[in-house]
């Protein structure tokens, strides 16, 4: 389990009017609920919020209660009902309104996947997803998470950054050599996110999984800053990074800038 669900990654504040720190520790029990641990005993979720038990079990109670999380014997699980508290985001936003059509558009034109994710912390979170085919060891869905720093969304997120703000982004990645292409330093990473807010757009070739290519374009608001990343992804050996860039770049800008519009006549 990621230990980004403990407690001791919560903000450091003290409970008042500006913080409930209860709130916090219901939250940080949702977040150890995943692929690898969909179900937990009181202890795992207690060792891994860094709570006592008691204290865990007061929060897995109440949300029992309020129909988030079912508990068969010593075991608990998260409900369907969780995915309200996502949903919620995804239905106040207009953007994800306007981009799914152009999204499945896209893939039908270019029988690739295509997705849009936000920045989160040191992750992108995928926002949406219209899949054309299983090109990937990883399963991907809408709140699936990767590493900003080595995916084409995340470097397209982070050249729109400002200076300070993409070093102390870029302080806190751990890198790993996920195959031979992948960044090995912070110097060749900022190199590569240069590139990208240079020429507007980014390839991802094989860096993330041997054999995956991917291009993503940004999503921007009026003012021109990118709010979010829209990429298509496919196999190396069916769509080498020069068909990509001759073919598939095109469309891609496109349905990035349609987008873009949409959200931008809507916002105005």
């Amino acid at each position: 389990m990621n230990d980004a669900s403990s407690t001791s990654d919560l903000p450091a504040l003290k409970p008042g009017d500006s913080y409930v720190q209860s709130f916090a520790r219901g939250l940080a029990v949702i977040r150890t609920f995943s692929a690898e641990a969909p179900r937990q005993t009181l202890t795992e979720v207690a060792r891994r919020c860094g709570l006592t038990r008691a204290g865990a079990r007061r929060i897995l109670l109440t949300l029992e209660t309020l129909g988030y999380v079912r508990s068969d014997g010593r075991q608990f699980a998260l409900t369907p009902k969780i995915l309200d508290l996502g949903f919620a985001y995804l239905s106040s936003q207009p953007l994800w309104q306007f981009a799914e059509p152009v999204m499945q558009t896209l893939v039908a034109d270019l029988k690739e996947s295509c997705s849009a994710a936000v920045l989160e912390g040191q992750d992108i979170v995928y926002v949406l997803r219209v899949p054309a085919r299983k090109i990937m060891s990883i399963n991907l869905g809408v709140g699936s998470r990767l590493p900003a720093w080595c995916t084409s969304m995340g470097r397209v997120l982070l050249a729109d950054l400002d200076a300070e703000a993409l070093e102390r982004h870029l302080q806190g990645v751990q890198l790993q050599q996920h195959t031979a292409r992948t960044a090995n330093s912070l110097d060749e990473l900022r190199l590569r996110i240069a590139a990208v807010r240079e020429q507007g757009w980014c390839l991802l070739n094989q860096e993330l999984e041997d054999g995956l290519v991917s291009l993503a374009a940004p999503i921007t608001d009026r003012s021109g800053r990118t709010i979010a990343a829209l990429n298509v992804s496919t196999q190396v050996n069916r769509n080498p990074p020069e068909t990509l860039l001759a073919q598939h770049l095109p469309r891609l800008l496109e349905a990035a800038q349609s987008i873009s519009r949409l959200l931008q006549i809507r916002a105005g």
